[in-house]
């Protein structure tokens, strides 16, 4: 099994790196094959609704936007599941998160065929690393991209600095039995 693991924070030795870091040990655990993508070192620039709104993406699945997500886009095709972790940033994800899932979302959401994420196992956290505001409505957004992409909610979860022990543990354990239960479902 194949498991794609995207963060998205700048800081490498904070909560969002450390929930990064659980999820993989938890998949690797299980024996799937790791994939670990940081978003802030990927050049990927926001949509920028061509043309009426909808550019190649809305027929052709392709972004005309010239940069780092192409190869991104194309490398999860041999993917069997995603972990998305992001900090949470004034409620919402990271600047890297959301321009790389608004042009994800654009590319798969409306294929007539199934898409790179619909009935995939997910996982997405949100790590607040300050007060802990903003972590619902970041999670929210999560999960309405996730449904927008057909994707299977295998769970959602919230960090804050409070409860870092035990949800680092959540997430090493969610990442662990997400690969249980998607091997269980392709025997």
């Amino acid at each position: 099994m194949n498991v794609m693991i995207f963060t998205s924070s700048p800081n490498i030795d904070g909560l969002t790196a450390a929930c990064g870091r659980a999820a993989r040990t938890g998949a690797e655990e299980a024996g799937a094959q790791v994939v670990m993508v940081d978003l802030n070192k990927q050049r990927i620039g926001q949509c920028k609704a061509c043309g009426n709104g909808w550019g190649p993406c809305r027929d052709k699945h392709e972004c005309q936007v010239q940069d780092d997500f192409q190869g991104l886009h194309a490398s999860m095709a041999g993917m069997d599941a995603y972990i998305l972790i992001t900090p949470v940033y004034w409620g919402e994800m990271s600047e890297s998160a959301k321009a790389f899932f608004d042009r994800l979302r654009r590319c798969e959401a409306l294929k007539k065929d199934k898409n790179l994420l619909q009935g995939k196992s997910v996982i997405a956290v949100a790590a607040a690393g300050g007060s802990g505001n903003g972590l619902t409505t970041c999670l929210t957004s999560m999960e309405r991209f996730l449904a927008h992409a057909k994707a299977e909610k295998f769970d959602l979860i919230g960090v804050t600095q409070k409860n870092r022990t035990y949800k680092l543990n959540t997430i090493l354990n969610a990442a662990r039995e997400m690969v249980v239960v998607s091997n269980r479902k392709g025997e």
